[in-house]
């Protein structure tokens, strides 16, 4: 029997993706045998090498057998680069994050939205957006792909089904995942990269996010303790910010992270941050029960003896326990919030204080806001478009219905930081006794003014 080689390129019959499917469920199969195998026998679970190797070797088994069914039956021999292709979409299934797997491993993408498992549009980190291929067969195989990639996340369940319409995750590289299904006309998800894992402040400069005398400023606020809430828009890099922030507090403090979904990761450097509790809000069962927000978790973080308590995003009622925390012994913590300008931070923490279960006045709130958060820093986009802080200011006291603040840096013409209100002096003592350059601060505001 002659072989009947596919031309080059060519998809085999049945179709490459039918192909693929079939081995993928066959190698998944054998797998999951060879794990209960394990278990049945007293072995512990493989690690994620020995389960790579696993999975390659048994990937190899089943395209050989695929290739030896096609020369019993007389059918045409899988081109080489058919059988790479479906090599690895197998792998990536099995072991990644499926279709997705080629838009993350791109390190210039930095979002990455479906619309439907074949409107998939990316947006790269100049701000342009761009259409790619599908990143799955259908809608059905794209809400299985988001399943699947919950169940990795491990520790607790994660539905995603017309009862829970909703899917907040982390991913493998940190990225973050929102999926909705039912409340759409197709299955959407979309997916938030984070570039600069472990961001500081000689990269913020690096980035052009702020030049080398704000980033000394806005490092000694940190050193000083002072307590600092990051404003902005949605994707202008406020958790970029926050985590270079917490690259300056040293390593011998004790540091609880509260987050609706980890992102920050300040556990996973055991060099600059030794020692820290990360915590996730958590969703309620099925039943609706055992939900934990992030209010609750900001409480229990009081009770652990933090040195600095840190919010990933303010967005409800754990502004109260926040402000508590910050204004209680625990000086240098920090957090971030959408608002659209500097000054809008402070109507955003007012509204959330609003709806929180104390139902505070605004008076009230004003005066926990004003003991509480002594920095306010807000990230823009200059006129070229770029990712930078363009306003910092420093808490004063309340006055009833407003905060009083001072402006100490303010948008330029280019939309950039710049210079504008001088700190008050007792604030500029502190920050010189944590490093800062006293002359040239002083030059700084008033060689300025």
């Amino acid at each position: 029997m002659s072989e009947q080689l596919v031309p080059p390129g060519a998809v085999p019959a049945g179709g490459e993706r039918a192909l693929a499917q079939l081995v993928r469920q066959r190698v998944a199969d054998r797998l999951a045998a060879y794990a209960g195998e394990r278990e049945s026998a007293g072995l512990p679970a493989e690690d994620d090498a020995a389960r790579r190797a696993t999975v390659g070797l048994l990937l190899g088994e089943e395209l050989g057998e695929q290739r030896r069914l096609a020369l019993a039956q007389g059918g045409p021999v899988i081109d080489a680069a058919v059988e790479d292709r479906i090599a690895q979409a197998v792998t990536d299934a099995l072991l990644g994050t499926g279709g997705l797997e080629r838009l993350l491993a791109d390190v210039a993408i930095e979002n990455i939205c479906v619309n439907g498992c074949d409107v998939v549009w990316v947006k790269d980190a100049a701000g342009g957006w761009r259409r790619e291929a599908p990143v799955a067969a259908s809608d059905e195989e794209l809400v299985e792909l988001v399943r699947t990639l919950a169940a990795r996340t491990g520790g607790e369940e994660r539905r995603f089904d017309r009862g829970m319409p909703r899917l907040n995750l982390q991913l493998p590289d940190g990225s973050r995942l929102f999926a909705v299904m039912a409340v759409t006309g197709r299955v959407s998800l979309t997916i938030r990269r984070h570039r600069f894992p472990a961001a500081s402040m000689a990269e913020l400069v690096r980035l052009g996010v702020c030049d080398e005398q704000l980033a000394s400023f806005l490092r000694a606020l940190v050193r000083a303790r002072k307590n600092i809430v990051i404003g902005g828009g949605t994707n202008v890099g406020k958790t970029t910010v926050l985590r270079a922030f917490a690259h300056e507090i040293p390593p011998q403090e004790r540091l609880v992270t509260v987050e609706d979904t980890f992102e920050l990761g300040l556990d996973a450097d055991p060099v600059a941050h030794p020692n820290v509790v990360a915590m996730q809000a958590r969703e309620p069962n099925i039943e609706g029960q055992g939900g934990i927000d992030q209010a609750e978790l900001v409480r229990w973080g009081l009770r652990m003896s933090p040195d600095r308590v840190i919010v990933g995003e303010i967005r409800g009622a754990e502004v109260i326990p926040m402000c508590n925390a910050m204004s209680q012994g625990n000086d240098g913590s920090l957090s971030t919030i959408h608002a659209s300008t500097s000054r809008g931070v402070f109507t955003k923490l007012a509204s959330y204080a609003a709806q929180a279960p104390e139902r505070l006045t605004l008076e009230a709130t004003n005066l926990m806001v004003a003991s509480a958060v002594h920095f306010v820093v807000h990230l823009g986009w200059d006129a070229a478009g770029r990712r930078v802080i363009d306003s910092v200011r420093e808490v004063i006291d309340a006055d009833g219905a407003q905060i009083v603040s001072n402006e100490v840096y303010r948008p330029g013409s280019d939309g950039r930081a710049v210079p504008a209100t001088p700190l008050r002096t007792e604030t500029l003592n502190d920050l010189v006794a944590a490093g800062l350059d006293a002359q040239a601060a002083a030059f700084h505001w008033w060689g300025a003014a």
